[in-house]
């Protein structure tokens, strides 16, 4: 059996650019891409924490150092500059190697500047 989980997040980055115009797609950071180990062309999808949009399309590659991160093609409707979003990628492997597995968790501030990394999330006290 197959199952897919989290393979690595940029977790509240804000919303540099949205390019209505622009191809498609979503440019990253390039360094923000490498640190959650998610490639250029690989699928994503994007939870837009200020107004719930939950849509998905590629990454592609932005400036390195630059903090970019732009929303582009038809997905630009879906967000705005300043907007905080989660950016996921995820992987399917088989069960048992997924129990083992830990994704690369990337969490960012206002500035689109690496704050933290780690590969798992604690449990949610109720």
């Amino acid at each position: 059996m197959h199952v897919t989980m989290l393979k690595g997040k940029l977790h509240k980055a804000q919303v540099t650019h949205c390019e209505l115009e622009y191809e498609g797609s979503c440019a990253i950071d390039t360094r923000l891409l490498e640190a959650a180990g998610i490639l250029p062309f690989e699928q994503i999808q994007i939870y837009n924490v200020d107004n719930g949009e939950r849509f998905t399309t590629y990454a592609i590659e932005g400036e390195p150092g630059s903090g970019i991160i732009s929303v582009n093609g038809a997905a630009a409707h879906k967000a705005a500059v300043g907007h905080r979003v989660i950016i996921c990628a995820y992987a399917q492997m088989e069960a048992t190697a997924a129990r083992e597995y830990t994704p690369n968790l990337v969490y960012l501030d206002a500035r689109n500047a690496i704050v933290r990394t780690g590969h798992d999330i604690p449990v949610q006290a109720a």
